[in-house]
C-alpha cells in the first residue's frame, strides 16, 4: 500500500516550482517514464541487473506508447547502469514529475530495495496546479499498481528548506532534467545538499541534465532550461560530492539550444505546436549531460 511521508516544514518558499515553465510540467505529464530498447552498450553479463528483469520492465503493458517513444532519446537501461543502480537499492528520485522514470525504477527495486519519490510539497501556499496534479498522479498510481509500486513511497518537501530523509539513508539519488529549475529559483545550493546530506558516505547522485556551453552563465542559460556541466559539477562540489564519472550517451549534437521557446521548442513539449514541426522533430529531445558523482566514504 502506498505510503505518504510529509517532511516537517518550517518556510512555504515555493520559488522552485514557480518558476518552471509550463511547458515543463506538459513534458513530464506526457512522457512519463524514461527507457531506452536500443540504450544500453553494456552485455547483460556486465549489467548490475537482474537477467531480464530490466527489460521485462521497459516492455511491461504498463507503459504507454507515448513513453516508449522517448526511449530512443533517453536511454534509460544504460543510464541506470551507468549510475550503477542495483535491486536492493534505497532510491530517491528528486522531482519525478508524471513518473516517466519511476515507472522503471520503483518496480526494479520494488522486492528488495525501496523507491521514493521526492515531490515539492503540494499542500504550500500558491503552490502551481501541475504539481498538486503531479502529486496526485503518483499516489494514484502506486495505489492502482501495487504489484509494480507497492513498496513505493512519496515524501513531500519544501523547496526553501529541503529535507529529503534520515541523514545517510540513500544508496543513490537520481534527477532528470530539473537542475535550471532549481537554479531559477534560486534554490540550486541548497537542493545540492540535501542530496549530499541524505546519501550514505559512498552513495551516488545520478544528474541528467540538458546541457549548456561551459563558459555560459547559468542564471541566463537556465531560462531556457540549459544548465552548463561546469555549473552542476560546481553545485555538486560545493556540497561535499566528488564528481566521479560522465557520460554523453544522452548527447545530442544537433540540439543548438538556441531555439524559440529554449529547450521546450523540442521533443516531447514542442511549444510552437504545428509551427516548425517537423525541424524539431528531426533535432529530437535535447542535448544532455549525464553525470556521476559519489559522496566521499570518510564524509562526516
Amino acid at each position: 500500500m502506498f505510503k505518504l511521508k510529509a517532511m516537517a516544514l518550517i518556510l512555504a518558499g515555493t520559488a522552485l516550482v514557480a518558476c518552471q515553465s509550463e511547458e515543463e510540467p506538459a513534458e513530464e505529464q506526457a512522457a512519463a517514464s524514461e527507457s531506452s530498447a536500443q540504450a544500453s552498450s553494456a552485455s547483460a553479463e556486465e549489467a548490475p541487473f537482474r537477467e531480464g528483469s530490466l527489460a521485462d520492465i521497459l516492455a511491461g503493458d504498463h507503459r504507454s506508447e507515448e513513453n516508449r517513444a522517448r526511449d530512443l532519446y533517453r536511454n534509460p537501461e544504460a543510464t541506470l547502469f551507468f549510475f550503477g543502480l542495483s535491486p536492493t537499492d534505497t532510491v530517491i528520485e528528486i522531482n519525478p514529475g508524471g513518473g516517466w522514470y519511476m515507472e522503471v525504477i520503483a518496480p526494479f527495486v520494488n522486492e528488495e530495495g525501496q523507491y521514493i519519490a521526492a515531490h515539492p510539497d503540494p499542500s504550500l501556499d500558491d503552490m502551481p496546479s501541475y504539481v498538486v496534479d503531479q502529486a496526485k498522479q503518483i499516489e494514484q498510481r502506486v495505489e492502482a499498481q501495487d504489484a509494480l509500486f507497492g513498496n513505493a513511497e512519496v515524501q513531500f518537501y519544501d523547496p526553501s528548506e529541503p529535507v529529503l530523509g534520515e541523514p545517510g539513508s540513500a544508496d543513490k539519488v537520481l534527477t532528470f532534467r530539473n537542475v535550471h529549475n532549481w537554479v531559477n529559483g534560486g534554490q540550486a545550493e541548497a537542493m545540492f545538499k540535501a542530496f549530499a546530506d541524505v546519501l550514505k558516505p559512498g552513495g551516488v547522485l545520478g544528474v541528467v541534465q540538458h546541457r549548456a556551453d561551459d563558459g555560459s552563465s547559468a542564471e541566463e542559460t537556465a531560462k531556457t532550461g540549459y544548465v552548463s556541466e561546469e555549473e552542476v559539477i560546481a553545485l555538486a562540489e560545493a556540497a561535499g560530492l566528488s564528481l566521479e564519472e560522465r557520460s554523453n550517451l544522452n548527447a545530442n549534437p544537433k540540439d543548438t539550444r538556441d531555439h524559440p521557446e529554449g529547450v521546450w521548442t523540442l521533443p516531447p513539449s514542442l511549444a510552437l505546436g504545428e509551427e516548425r514541426k517537423g525541424e524539431f522533430e528531426a533535432i529530437g529531445e535535447s542535448d544532455r549531460m549525464t553525470l556521476k558523482f559519489v559522496k566521499p566514504a570518510n564524509d562526516e
